[in-house]
């Protein structure tokens, strides 16, 4: 068996650049307004109940505001596109839900 293979590695170099958010963060979140964004799956509001739960026991002042998506389709292929930018334009932070 004379047989060669070259065994490759998945593993691709990448340059060590630092992953960041799309937005920047904000520093602080007493007295923010927190935008719950979640679409209809099942478990997307239960997960989000809990996640305000645990950041309203560590910041007091926050507040929450929501904002559903039914059906499940992207809100630009829905007639909510203007009432999701409006909503936008009020909170400081949205946390996103995903429900599966």
């Amino acid at each position: 068996m004379a047989n060669e293979y070259e065994v490759l590695n998945p593993w691709a170099e990448a340059d060590p650049i630092p992953t960041r958010g799309i937005s920047p963060r904000i520093s602080d979140m007493n007295g923010k307004k927190i935008g719950l964004f979640r679409n209809s799956k099942v478990a997307a509001r239960p997960m989000l109940e809990i996640v305000a739960e645990k950041i309203k026991e560590r910041y007091p002042t926050v507040t929450f505001t929501n904002f559903v998506l039914l059906p499940n389709y992207s809100v630009a292929e829905t007639s909510e596109q203007a009432k999701y930018e409006e909503w936008l334009k009020g909170v400081d932070a949205v946390i996103f839900s995903h429900g599966d």
